[in-house]
């Protein structure tokens, strides 16, 4: 069993017994790791969406003791992820959070996403949470499957597109350019994400500003005179967008490669290397971070397209585990990742061993 296979199982079962518990273990379940589940009809809610900590999931009754909504305080009751109790058989050890002082944040498919060392309740359920680069901003997929946009607080929750029922959608991404007057480049501010329909996947984009918009594909081309494969327009996921020019990274779950999708001053794209969950730096959109099986286990890789060619790094050389979905921090420096553990960070520069910097289990993410 592959180990992507393995962490979906693993997260529908923990979050289908937290949700049955309906206790503060909310947030200990295992997090999305491909998007939420197709909608056909609505889930509800009561209370008022985003802004309101008495929100109910639907399904699932109200946590009996909620984590803390304050983006500044701890997390209450001390929940513990499952696997955390002590050798002797006594109360579990307080789980470790990890957040705080950092731009780190957790979210794990639940209405409540780790930062600041506390919890936020966003009022609807929280997958594939990504931040806009300036961090005012979180994208993610609500709990009716569309692709919403509120602020760091949950409040002002927006419907960005509204997912027609019977489509998959995951893993938004911002592509964020200023005006640049010598290119006769216009800003953009736009979302891409993942659509899985009728078994196919594929990228679409939409204006992060629409409300209910409707997404469009996203293009994908090959550079002007390239006579080699031409780029596969579906079995894309995984979208991630960084840099200053617009650049995106993606994989293809078809035949296993990360491209990446160029789109400064023309549209254009190519395979970088095999690999899977690619990471664009938002600094630099020269780094990229990947996942790739090597004996038996998950690692990290960095890709640096220097001018000299690329450099491509094993990052986890010595792993024992499974490194997956790796986040960068705002400054480039720091890679977050998930293990069966919890959330780790390590250097991108050096070879100091990963650190595990929470217990809780879900998707990193950094706010800019």
């Amino acid at each position: 069993m592959s180990a992507r296979t393995r962490r979906s199982t693993a997260a529908a079962i923990a979050l289908t017994a937290t949700l049955t518990a309906g206790t503060a273990a909310l947030l200990t379940g295992c997090g999305p790791t491909s998007g939420h589940a197709a909608v056909t009809t609505p889930p509800t809610t009561t209370g008022t969406p985003g802004s309101s900590a008495s929100a109910t999931p639907t399904g699932g009754a109200t946590p009996t003791a909620a984590p803390t909504t304050s983006a500044s305080a701890a997390p209450t009751g001390g929940s513990t992820p499952a696997g955390t109790a002590t050798p002797d058989g006594s109360a579990p050890a307080a789980a470790l959070n990890g957040t705080a002082n950092s731009r780190l944040t957790i979210s794990n498919g639940t209405r409540y996403v780790l930062m600041n060392g506390g919890s936020v309740d966003f009022g609807t359920a929280v997958s594939d949470l990504a931040w806009s680069p300036d961090g005012r901003k979180a994208a993610f997929i609500d709990g009716a499957g569309n692709l919403a946009v509120s602020n760091p607080n949950g409040t002002g929750r927006v419907t960005i597109a509204r997912n027609p029922g019977g489509q998959t959608w995951s893993h938004p991404t911002w592509q964020v350019t200023g005006y640049n007057s010598i290119k006769e480049m216009s800003e953009r501010n736009n979302l891409q994400f993942a659509v899985r329909k009728h078994g196919v996947s594929q990228l679409d984009t939409v204006p992060a500003t629409a409300v209910n918009g409707t997404p469009k594909t996203l293009h994908l081309g090959g550079e002007p005179g390239d006579n080699t494969d031409p780029i596969p327009q579906t079995g894309n996921v995984w979208p991630s967008a960084g840099g200053t020019h617009g650049s995106s990274v993606y994989a293809n779950a078809d035949n296993g490669e990360v491209y990446i999708r160029d789109d400064y001053l023309r549209q254009m794209g190519f395979m970088l290397a095999p690999g899977s969950e690619p990471a664009m730096s938002q600094t630099d959109n020269q780094e990229i971070a990947f996942v790739r099986s090597v004996g038996g286990h998950d690692h990290l890789f960095l890709e640096d397209r220097s001018n000299s060619g690329p450099v491509i790094k094993d990052l986890t050389p010595n792993a024992t585990t499974d490194y997956t979905e790796p986040a960068w921090s705002p400054d480039g420096t720091t890679i977050a990742a998930r293990t069966p553990a919890g959330i780790v960070t390590l250097f991108t520069k050096g070879s100091a061993a990963p650190k595990l910097v929470s217990t809780y289990h879900g998707l990193p993410a950094y706010r800019g």
